[in-house]
Order: C-alpha cells, then sequence, then structure tokens
C-alpha cells in the first residue's frame, strides 16, 4: 500500500450525488458533522469532520468503516493518543514558499509540532500489532531530526539563543557591557540629582532614559528635554552624561536585530527545504486526529461496524438514532430481501418518522465511514442517491402549499429513481383530497417500484396499506401502541399493518363520547358515499362501452354460448320468454374470488358476499346489505371462504337473490307467463 498516495487522496472520493442541503439536512447529518468536529483536536481534523460527505464506492466504505472499528477500539480501552493539536501550523503551512520570514514564536510552533510529530510515530509503532491499518497512516511521517535540532539550539522559550551565532555572541557581550556602564551612571544621577527630581522614578521616553526634573530647577540639569507632563509641572531630561552611552547601545541593538532576522532567514530556508515533509506530517496528523475524532463519537454512541453492500439488502437489530439519546426504543429494521418497498402505519407521535430518519440518517453516516449505533453484524446497503421528502416545506416566499412542496418534492424524486436509490417519504397523500391523494401515491409507489427504487414511506390511509399487503415486492410496517394505556410503543413490527387510533386517543384526551360517535358516522357516510360515486362512474363508462363496441364472436363458440345461455343467471332485467341477451364476451378464466366467498371491504370496514366474480378488468360483485357493489379485487379481503360456508350442493341464490324473485325464477323455470319479470338490485 503506498500510504502518500492514501494520504492525498484520503477526501477525493466519489461522494454520493444526492447529498444535497436539503436531505442532509432534513436527516441531521450536519449535527453529526458538528458532534464529531468538536471531537477532533487540531483545525484539520476540525475541517475535515466538517467537509465530510457520504460516499459511493462500497470497498471504500469498508476500508474507512474498518479503520474507524480499529481507532474505536483505542479508544474503547483508554488509550490515550498523543494527537498533535496542529497550533500555529495553519500559518506556517499556508507561509511557507511565499518568502515570508518565519518569526521566533512561529519556529516555537514548528519545532512543538516535530516534537509532538515524533511521540506519535513511537506510540503508533507500539499498536501496530492491534491497529495495523491505523498505525499505518503514523508510519507514513518523517521525523525531520534535523530540522528540530537546529531550530531548538537556535529558539528557546520564544527567543533566539545567544548561540545561534558567533556574531551573536559578539553582540549581546558589548551590549551586557554598555548597559552595565549606563546603570552605573544613571545610578550616580539619580543621587545627584534627587532632591530636584519629582519621583525616584527613571522613566523612558521613546527608547530613551530620562529623570523626571521639577520644572523650575530642569536648568540645573544638562541635556535634553524630551517631554513634560500634563500637568506641565515635570520636565523628563535626558542627561547629557547618558546620551553618547545611549547611542553606542541604540547601534549594538540594530547590530543584534539584524544578526537575529539573519537567522530566522537561515532557519526559514531550511525548513522550506522541509516543505514537503511538513505537509505531509499536516496532513497525516490532520487525518489521524479526524479518524480518532470518529472514533471518540463512535464510543460516545455505542456505534459498530456493518457489513455493507450495492444490492439493497438492509437488515439492522437494534438500531438507535444517534441524535435522540438513551431514551429511544430501538428499532429493528429490514428490506431488500423479499420486498423493496416497505409501507409504515400508526398512530401520531408513534415514531413513523423517527424510523424514517434513523435509516436515513444511519444509510448516510455508514456511508461516510462512520460506525452506526446498532447491534453486531448489522448489513447495510450502499446507494448512489438518497432522496427524502420529509417535512410540509411551505414556503411564503415561493407561494408553496404543503401539498405542492410534496409534489415538487415527488417529481425530483422520480428524476433521480433507479435501483440504486433510497427514497424515505413522510405522511403519503397528504396535504389534499383524499381520494386523489390516495391515487397519486399508489400510482407513485408503482412507479418507484417499477424503477427499482427502495422505498420506505408512511402514511394513515387505508388503501395504500391495503394496496401494499396485496402487491408483490410491498410490504406494510406498523408502530406497536399500547391500547389499554394509549400511549406508543415506538417499535417497529414489519408484515402488519397499522392503525391511527385517533378515535381512542381523543376519547382519552377529553373528547365527548358522542362526538367521536358522530365523527365515525360521518366518516362512514363519506365512504360509502364516494364509492358509490366512482362505482357508478365505472358502471356507466362499461356500459357507453358496451354500446358502441361490437366484439367478434367465433362460430365455433356459438352453440356454447347459446347452451350457457339458458343455464347463467341473468343481470339485466329478463323478458317473459326467457331469452336474456347473448354475451360476447370469452369464458371467464379462474379467478382468485369466487362466488360465495364471504369477503371484507377495508375501506368500507364491512363484509359482503361475492356475487359476480371478476370480470376482465378486475372488478368483482359484491352484494353488501342488499346492494350490489362492483368493486376492484385488490380492495378485497377473503374472510371465509364459499366452501366452509355453504355445503357442495347449496343453492346460492337463497343468499343472493330475494324470496320473490326465486319464486319467479321456479315459476319460469316450469312455463311461460305473460308479463312476469325477475327485478335484480341495480349495480352501484
Amino acid at each position: 500500500m503506498n500510504n502518500n498516495t492514501n494520504i492525498n487522496n484520503y477526501n477525493m472520493t466519489a461522494n454520493i450525488k444526492s447529498s444535497n442541503e436539503q436531505t442532509l439536512t432534513s436527516l441531521g447529518f450536519h449535527h453529526i458533522q458538528k458532534n464529531i468536529a468538536d471531537c477532533a483536536l487540531s483545525y484539520l481534523g476540525k475541517r475535515y469532520a466538517r467537509e465530510l460527505k457520504p460516499m459511493t464506492d462500497v470497498h471504500l466504505i469498508q476500508m474507512r468503516l474498518d479503520e474507524a472499528a480499529e481507532a474505536t477500539a483505542l479508544v474503547r480501552f483508554g488509550a490515550s493518543v498523543p494527537i498533535p493539536s496542529l497550533e500555529g501550523m495553519e500559518t506556517i503551512i499556508n507561509l511557507l514558499g511565499t518568502g515570508y520570514l518565519f518569526s521566533e514564536r512561529d519556529f516555537s510552533h514548528l519545532a512543538q509540532f516535530l516534537h509532538s510529530c515524533a511521540q506519535l510515530m513511537k506510540y503508533m509503532d507500539s499498536k501496530s500489532g492491534v491497529a495495523p491499518i491505523v498505525s499505518r497512516y503514523a508510519s507514513s511521517m518523517i521525523l525531520m531530526e534535523s530540522l528540530r535540532s537546529e531550530i531548538e539550539r537556535c529558539i528557546h522559550n520564544g527567543r533566539i539563543q545567544d548561540q545561534a551565532s558567533k556574531e551573536l555572541v559578539r553582540i549581546r557581550k558589548r551590549m551586557t557591557v554598555h548597559e552595565e556602564r549606563m546603570k552605573r551612571k544613571l545610578d550616580s544621577l539619580v543621587s545627584k540629582h534627587r532632591s530636584i527630581m519629582q519621583e525616584q522614578v527613571v522613566s523612558q521616553r521613546n527608547g530613551k532614559t530620562v529623570l523626571p526634573i521639577k520644572k523650575e530647577f530642569r536648568k540645573q540639569v544638562k541635556g535634553s528635554v524630551l517631554d513634560e507632563s500634563g500637568s506641565g509641572q515635570t520636565v523628563y531630561i535626558e542627561p547629557a552624561e547618558l546620551s553618547g552611552l545611549q547611542m553606542e547601545l541604540s547601534s549594538l541593538q540594530a547590530e543584534e536585530s539584524r544578526e537575529e532576522m539573519k537567522i530566522l532567514g537561515d532557519l526559514t530556508s531550511l525548513a522550506e527545504s522541509y516543505s514537503r515533509e511538513i505537509a505531509l506530517n499536516t496532513e497525516t496528523v490532520g487525518i489521524l486526529d479526524f479518524l480518532f475524532a470518529k472514533a471518540k463519537y463512535a464510543a460516545a454512541i455505542d456505534g459498530r461496524s456493518v457489513r455493507v453492500n450495492s444490492n439493497g439488502k438492509v437488515k439492522l437489530q437494534r438500531a438507535r438514532h444517534p441524535l435522540m439519546g438513551p431514551s429511544m426504543v430501538p428499532l429493528d429494521f429490514s428490506i431488500g430481501y423479499t420486498y423493496s418497498s416497505l409501507i409504515i402505519t400508526g398512530p401520531n407521535t408513534g415514531g413513523k418518522t423517527v424510523a424514517l430518519k434513523t435509516l436515513g440518517l444511519l444509510t448516510l453516516m455508514m456511508q461516510s465511514g462512520l460506525l452506526v449505533p446498532v447491534d453486531e453484524r448489522g448489513e447495510m446497503a450502499v446507494y448512489e442517491q438518497i432522496a427524502v421528502d420529509i417535512g410540509d416545506g411551505q414556503s411564503l416566499e415561493q407561494a408553496l402549499s404543503t401539498f405542492s412542496a410534496h409534489i415538487r418534492n415527488m417529481i425530483t424524486i422520480l428524476e433521480q429513481a433507479n435501483p440504486s436509490t433510497l427514497i424515505l417519504i413522510d405522511e403519503m397523500a397528504s396535504g389534499t383530497d383524499p381520494g386523489e391523494g390516495v391515487g397519486l401515491s399508489i400510482a407513485m409507489l408503482e412507479e418507484l417500484h417499477h424503477r427499482g427504487a427502495t422505498v420506505v414511506a408512511t402514511t394513515h390511509f387505508g388503501e395504500i396499506k391495503h394496496f401494499a399487503s396485496a402487491t408483490s415486492g410491498f410490504e406494510n410496517a406498523r408502530m406497536e401502541f399500547d391500547t389499554a394505556s394509549l400511549q406508543p410503543l415506538y417499535r417497529l413490527r414489519i408484515g402488519e399493518a397499522g392503525e391511527s387510533y385517533a378515535y381512542s386517543i381523543a376519547l382519552k384526551l377529553g373528547m365527548p363520547q358522542h362526538i367521536i360517535a358522530r365523527s365515525k358516522s360521518v366518516v362512514d357516510e363519506a365512504l360509502t358515499k364516494n364509492m358509490m360515486q366512482d362505482v357508478a362512474k365505472e358502471s356507466q363508462s362499461q356500459t357507453d362501452s358496451e354500446h358502441h363496441t361490437t366484439l367478434p364472436v367465433s362460430m365455433e363458440h356459438t352453440d356454447s354460448i347459446e347452451q350457457n345461455a339458458h343455464t347463467t343467471v341473468p343481470n339485466k332485467t329478463i323478458s317473459p320468454n326467457g331469452a336474456p341477451p347473448v354475451s360476447n364476451s370469452a369464458p371467464a378464466p379462474i379467478r382468485a374470488f369466487r362466488k360465495g366467498d364471504r369477503v371484507y371491504v377495508a375501506y368500507l370496514d364491512q363484509a359482503g358476499i361475492v356475487s359476480e366474480e371478476e370480470d376482465n378488468r378486475g372488478q368483482i360483485g359484491v352484494m353488501i346489505r342488499g346492494r350490489k357493489l362492483k368493486i376492484h379485487k385488490k380492495r378485497l379481503r377473503l374472510h371465509i371462504s364459499a366452501d366452509e360456508l355453504y355445503p357442495a350442493d347449496y343453492d346460492l341464490d337463497i343468499v343472493l337473490e330475494s324470496k320473490e324473485n326465486r319464486k319467479k325464477r321456479k315459476l319460469m323455470g316450469r312455463k311461460h307467463v305473460e308479463g312476469l319479470q325477475i327485478e335484480l338490485p341495480p349495480e352501484e
């Protein structure tokens, strides 16, 4: 493995296409970035955390997870990794090679960095047996012992040392001699003029030593007045006896400054000769700091590694949302094995949205190389795109209603959907007419499933639940609810559809009983009315089609049709001569529902008896409370089969026809009676 190449390309990876701000914000990924940045010590580690993005390369993701697991194991065992803080190194890295002359403070930071790098290399080398992947990063670092020793020889505690050069030693010795002579002379002058000094303190003005003399005695001191007090009562005089010594000392100080600049210049040139090595070490420290920041965060949330795949399979046990803490009820979740679309139902505040966000956020974390809070042996899928529709998305500025925002999101999702897309939709069919919303939602689910996307959606609508239960590739799930205490349990149970428990919750919160009862009756009436209107439209459309279309009848089937005409119960008014109209349709295939089956109509919450088997449009005749309805087969669920309800030779007309009509039919079977007709219930 080429360590340098690995480090240089650490963040140059293919990121997930849908890592847009809306997706990351909706799922809370920015909070994860911030939490990891808070665990980092260096500016580079914090930068890598803030720039963290999900990846799409399965092998690279697994490698990042493996190294994160190694680092987390070290943290969990109490290891104290000596990560350099990189204090001052950002300035040095940015200014190396630009002609900038580094200061004593800069070199102090550089020396401390080189010393810390040596400590880190030694520590990681000792951990190569238990953490081979992580220690490999440190093995790519370079000691630069000669640079470090030269800096430490020349600079200590932020000051250039005398031994940095021979010339600097000579200059500073002369400066020491002159400073001593000046001190003795100054003590003599203070003793001489003590009585006329405003205060017994020697001051500095413009870098020169002065005496504070009372204004009225200023002519008694030979020298130059450099300043006076605000009140004018004190003048500051540089004695003539000191001016010569002061000039010599200033000259020596200028020589010292020039020599120090020369030394700093030589050290800067030496540091620039190690530019590549310094940059490499800095980058490596940043990566290791970022890696151990991920490890600290993983230890804090009890994160674990998972197996990754690219075939859409997800299986998690006791998954937890990392931002909710230990109070969250763990989530067991799976998808991609026998179904790729999951519809979650349950009461409000029951945890449906949390389940969506947990799956989405853990997927983003896993694809970012982060350990996730799940049990061991978890498996997660890698997606090229993650699309979400969570929240109402209303916008006053853009004049968007809740429904309009949902539709815009769904259009965008449709553009992205493919077999490598994870789609999370909260509250399908919300924000508009329930009937139309349900229809749009089912059509969208069918299209997304057709495109091979992995879909997890939440809803309150029964039609969508029944669609999922009757459609291959779909599965229902519910958030568990304690019907005794009317409290959500926040546990996800896959394979069962849930209820909203709106009436139960409202009743518990104090809603009057008569309002609950009235609400139920209003809903039942509305559902029945809407259903009857839809069936009437379908029947009218079918009647119009029959009036304007003539289907060809094969001559070889004519005899059988005529023969069957005498034994088939007609569904229109029968003329006195008993000759019903000839059906032009082909013989019906084997049906899932048979005449006499007792079926349950979920959206009406009623049971009925199949009176007419499935036609070529999937419509089945069902007798409910004396009314004959046409209902699509997907809306029916078998309750009790006809075989269990009736004996083999049972006459179903007893159930499906009135007593009066049965008498008429029996009479018509014996002889012709002028004007005798059988009236069947109208189809609705």
